[in-house]
């Protein structure tokens, strides 16, 4: 059995495992490949970038599996995944990772429904008569 790391990542409700398996590079999300699992270069570009700073890009496959939320709070979690999953192949690489802020988990969550509201802060229009 090869050496694996394992790092969960979260955004909003969206939470990915993600493993980490030293190979040739290949990125599967939920059995797709990256290609086919994500439509917009920008999000591509999202998971990636935690691999391209610490220039590890074809040196692990990342096998991600992800549930909950849009694509692009998606593409944030499997970014917070792989560098969580990176921290734990290489300490050293902590202080990068730290930097460009992706050990950081976003704290922005859909805010709650209020009751004689529309939605959380939404109110009908307002008539004096």
């Amino acid at each position: 059995m090869k050496a694996q790391y394992i790092g969960t990542g979260r955004r909003k409700k969206a939470i990915a495992r993600v493993r980490i398996v030293p190979g040739t590079g290949k990125i599967t999300i939920n059995k797709r490949d990256i290609e086919n699992y994500f439509n917009y270069e920008t999000l591509r570009v999202v998971v990636k970038e935690p691999l391209v700073i610490t220039d590890t890009l074809g040196q692990y496959d990342v096998l991600v599996n992800v549930h909950g939320g849009g694509y692009t709070g998606q593409a944030g979690a499997i970014r917070h995944g792989i560098s969580r999953a990176l921290l734990q192949a290489d300490a050293e690489l902590r202080p990068i990772l730290k930097k460009a802020g992706f050990l950081t988990r976003d704290p922005r969550m859909k805010e709650r429904k209020k009751y004689g509201l529309k939605k959380a802060r939404k109110a009908s229009q307002f008539s004096k008569r």
